[in-house]
């Protein structure tokens, strides 16, 4: 209803404004056409002064002029006084005159000295009163008329001069009364203008507010208004359509909200506006859906992981994270990915244990401000932290680390949480599948009696393994590994045995090896080793011990009896030997047929001669 008001406010301020401006224009020229009318009758009253005085002069009758001009100001209800004022000249020539025939004030004289009419008004809050001072000049007009005859003057030269004063101040009363008259009239048709237009506009603004209602309540989702009218023609058809159109949006959008949280629970988004919310999680959805359609391509989980770091960048806009992945079997975490500036954010101890972590032992997320040194594992008790633990299956966990400057920072951080969790959610069987992939891909690898690496491995990362040797400059010993007499124990105590020696096998090569290391089944009971970078001496060393702690093994053949055996080894260096690694294998394979031709149980490093003499092989 402000609105209605505003309308016929406006509407009444311009009428006003409209009827204002002819008004203003009439009074200022009824004013006028009032003075110009009382300067004529001055000029008329002047002209009869003059003819009558001229005709007393001729006649000879000066000295009766004053019952004439008695009679003018008393025949002439307007004109208030007249009096005559004679020039210097004329003085000098007649004398003084009657009494009221002399200067009053200094229009008489101003016009007396310029020869030029005055008109003064003279307004108070009783009369309005005009002044009118006229100048009589010298003339000779051609016919019986000629002031020179009887003045001692020039031509031009001002004899005398008339004042009158008139009484106007019926004009301001005749005025006042006629702009009365037309401002009652105009105001008399603004009431008529504004009662016929509150008539035809309420139903319009009853309209217009129940149209706001039905729309403040479609922004809470609540399409059930129903819109009514009185107006007829195209606003009754209009009214009509809006409530088609409401019952059509209150079944196709009533719920969908709800739908939506079926995939984005609500409360994730917050908004008054269902349909700002509605629209921001089909966005979402939207950016979620192509990012798992972009990882479903993706090569390896490392990939995902990096998807998943460009997200919290990109999208999160985060300067300060980590991320980790955490082997949910032995607990051991490593770091994937950290920023420059949130290298270190927990204690050494948690990488290898993560149950020292908050968020990975209680499975929840975990924020600093939330309590005083909320998680003790971190570096620092004055850090602001969010932790977010993500369960990928049995075997793996993920845990985002985000670190701001302020509370602030960690507050708006928080909010972040949710959205940041459905693209685990979305990477989450995409990762799933590609652990599954990788742990096939590495049993196919892997040598299922030792659980050491198998040739099918070496073939497919040799190549790999060789030019990161040549960007890196770095060496390997190789190690060809051959037990004595194997077949013998297959022969004679049963596979069964020769199983367990070539377990065992497996066993001390992976405690006498580094990490860096490789050890690999080549087939049969013959193994590979590679030790990286090792030296001459570290090489010799490890090799003398894998060969003493392989022959302290006994293997108890089921009749009481007890089996040793030993090994042999050749030894070859990468790229010293051989320039590439398969060149180097060969020539270990050289040396440790060399060592079993020469003797068995021992140690051989590869030399030239051995592939140069033919009774060395």
């Amino acid at each position: 209803m402000q609105t209605k008001s505003k309308l016929l406010f406006i509407v009444a301020i311009m009428l006003r404004g409209r009827t204002t401006a002819p008004i203003s224009i009439r009074s200022l020229n009824f004013r006028d056409y009032s003075i110009k009318s009382a300067v004529e009758k001055s000029k008329m009253t002047a002209t009869i002064v003059k003819d009558g005085l001229t005709a007393h002069m001729v006649n000879g009758m000066m000295d009766k002029r004053e019952y004439f001009l008695h009679q003018i100001s008393v025949n002439n209800d307007e004109v208030k006084s007249l009096w005559l004022a004679r020039s210097e000249n004329v003085i000098k020539q007649y004398g003084e005159g009657f009494n009221d025939e002399t200067v009053r004030d200094e229009i008489d004289k101003k016009v007396l000295r310029t020869g030029e009419t005055v008109r003064e008004i003279i307004e108070n809050s009783n009369e309005i009163t005009l002044r009118v001072t006229i100048p009589y000049k010298a003339t000779v007009d051609g016919g019986d008329t000629n002031c020179l005859t009887c003045h001692n003057v020039k031509r031009g030269d001002t004899l005398g001069v008339i004042s009158m004063e008139f009484d106007i101040s019926d004009m301001r009363t005749s005025g006042m009364f006629t702009i009365l008259r037309i401002l009652g009239i105009n105001l008399l048709f603004l009431v008529i203008v504004l009662f016929l237009l509150n008539y035809y506009v309420t139903p319009y603004m009853k309209l217009f507010s129940n149209l706001q209602n039905g729309i403040k309540k479609a922004y809470s989702g609540d399409f059930t208004h129903k819109f009514e009218t009185t107006v007829g023609g195209d606003a009754k058809s209009i009214v009509d359509q809006i409530n088609t159109l409401f019952s059509k949006m209150q079944e196709t959008f009533g719920d969908i909200k709800y739908n939506l949280a079926t995939f984005i629970p609500q409360g994730c988004v917050s908004s008054a506006d269902p349909l700002h919310e509605a629209k921001t999680i089909i966005n979402e959805l939207s950016d979620v859906y192509k990012f798992k359609k972009t990882i479903e391509l993706d090569a390896s989980k490392d990939e995902v992981y990096t998807r998943i770091i460009d997200i919290l960048k990109i999208k999160y806009h985060l300067k300060n994270f980590a991320l980790y992945e955490v082997n949910n079997i032995t607990h051991e975490r490593q770091l994937f990915f950290s920023t420059d500036n949130n290298a270190q954010i927990c204690q050494e101890k948690v990488n290898k244990n993560a149950g020292e972590c908050r968020a990975y032992r209680t499975k929840s997320v975990t924020i600093s401000t939330e309590f005083p040194n909320l998680c003790q594992a971190c570096l620092s008790e004055k850090q602001n932290y969010v932790c977010i633990p993500f369960t990928i299956n049995n075997d793996v966990s993920l845990t985002i680390s985000i670190t701001g400057d302020s509370e602030d920072e960690i507050e708006e951080f928080t909010s972040l949480i949710t959205s940041i969790k459905h693209y685990f959610e979305a990477a989450k069987p995409v990762i799933e599948s590609q652990i599954l992939m990788e742990k096939l891909r590495d049993t196919s690898l892997r040598d299922g009696m030792t659980g050491l690496y198998n040739r099918r491995f070496l073939e497919e990362v040799i190549d790999k393994i060789m030019h990161q040797a040549h960007r890196s400059k770095d060496t390997y010993s190789v190690l060809m590994l051959d037990v004595d007499f194997f077949k013998m124990v297959n022969d004679t105590y049963g596979h069964d045995v020769g199983d367990r020696v070539i377990v065992e096998i497996g066993k001390v090569l992976k405690d006498n090896i580094r990490d860096s290391d490789l050890a690999i089944r080549y087939g049969g009971e013959e193994f590979v080793v590679m030790l990286h970078n090792a030296s001459d001496e570290g090489t010799q060393e490890v090799a003398q011990k894998i060969h003493d702690v392989f022959g302290a093994l006994s293997f108890d053949v089921g009749t009481g009896e007890t089996l040793r055996k030993t090994m042999s080894i050749g030894i070859s260096k990468f790229p010293i030997d051989g320039d590439t690694i398969w060149k180097a294998i060969k020539l270990a394979d050289t040396a440790l047929y060399v060592a079993k031709t020469t003797g068995r149980n021992k140690i051989v490093h590869y030399e030239k001669k051995m592939s140069e003499n033919e009774d060395l092989r």
